[in-house]
């Protein structure tokens, strides 16, 4: 096991060194950082534009190998991602925001992986009844509601909430209010944050992960050696929780790792309607303001996220299949 996932990680570092290199001259060829600069009226001089471009190493007039060649040296002796075209930290304004996206998407994620799984196993085990039927048209509904549309509803029941209440029971905007040292105020104020964006996190991915592990567990149930399972005297639950149902998380394991970068990257909705300054929004605005040292930060984030997902959907499969070995 050891063996194979040090060799996983050699490979992984390669080849996202690869990704993130090319990501750095895709960017720099189609992002315009002077342009920034060009379209104020009056534009700054001439001189002071280059001046600040060659200060963040993303002056266009030089030759892309050179300013890859500081980029890479400035990562890889000092851990240092750039500058932004405002002269702005981007290691900073990441790891800032690395925590933000994490405060709001972990319980999220969380959630909806179990609410969706263990619906999707409940409707699947009772296929056709009213249950099934229930949840299903719930999902379906849930499915088509756009993630705006859905913020907002929750946002306007919120503050009907407050307003019934007479007093703010939940915040509708960031994530932090109060600052003092007192530890209990701070995590009542930490939850009257969270909850909102959690709820508008929750129920879409809890819909996927509900419908997809209903279809990967039906698959199962009918399989031969679940057959094989209940003639040898198993209930239809025991069958299921001891043989199908172990087969058909692999899948979903999958689908769980590989979501790790978009569910970081991909909450930019979320973060939109709540006012959070997430990873979402910065990678959308490093994009708008042609920022390419943030950009391909934030790429580099999401490919290790990513290949993080894959070792973990690998190591997953085979503690969940004995016929997977890992060699």
């Amino acid at each position: 096991m050891l063996k194979y996932i040090c060799k996983r990680i050699a490979n992984y570092v390669v080849m996202l060194f690869v990704a993130i290199s090319l990501t750095y001259f895709l960017a720099s060829a189609f992002m315009d950082p002077r342009s920034n600069y060009m379209s104020r009226h009056p534009h700054p001089p001439i001189e002071s534009i280059n001046r600040s471009l060659d200060n963040a190493n993303i002056n266009d007039q030089t030759p892309i190998f050179i300013r890859y060649g500081r980029w890479l040296k400035g990562i890889v002796t000092q851990w240092d991602w750039g500058l932004a075209p405002d002269q702005s930290p981007v290691r900073s304004a990441i790891a800032e925001r690395i925590s933000a996206s994490e405060q709001l998407v972990t319980i999220g994620t969380i959630l909806s992986i179990v609410i969706g799984v263990a619906l999707g196993v409940y409707t699947a085990i009772h296929q056709y009844k009213w249950q099934d039927r229930v949840f299903n048209a719930l999902a379906t509904f849930f499915l088509v509601v756009p993630v705006a549309v859905l913020g907002l509803f929750v946002v306007f029941g919120a503050i009907s909430i407050n307003q019934a209440a007479g007093s703010r029971i939940f915040f509708v905007t960031g994530l932090h209010a109060y600052d003092g040292p007192d530890i209990w105020k701070s995590f009542v104020d930490f939850l009257q944050h969270i909850v909102l964006p959690t709820i508008v996190l929750t129920i879409p991915g809890a819909v996927s992960y509900h419908l997809t592990q209903r279809t990967y567990l039906l698959d199962t149930m009918n399989a031969d050696y679940v057959r094989t399972a209940r003639a040898k005297g198993l209930t239809k639950g025991q069958a299921i929780r001891r043989h199908a149902l172990r087969t058909s998380l692999i899948p979903t394991c999958v689908n769980v790792a590989f979501s790790i970068a978009g569910v970081f990257t991909g909450a930019v909705i979320t973060e939109t309607v709540f006012a959070i300054n997430g990873l979402g929004r910065y990678f959308v605005t490093t994009i708008a303001n042609n920022d390419i040292n943030g950009s391909v930060a934030i790429a580099a984030f999401g490919g290790v996220c990513t290949l993080a997902g894959a070792l973990l959907a690998d190591i997953a499969s085979a503690m969940l299949d004995p016929r997977i070995r890992l060699s």
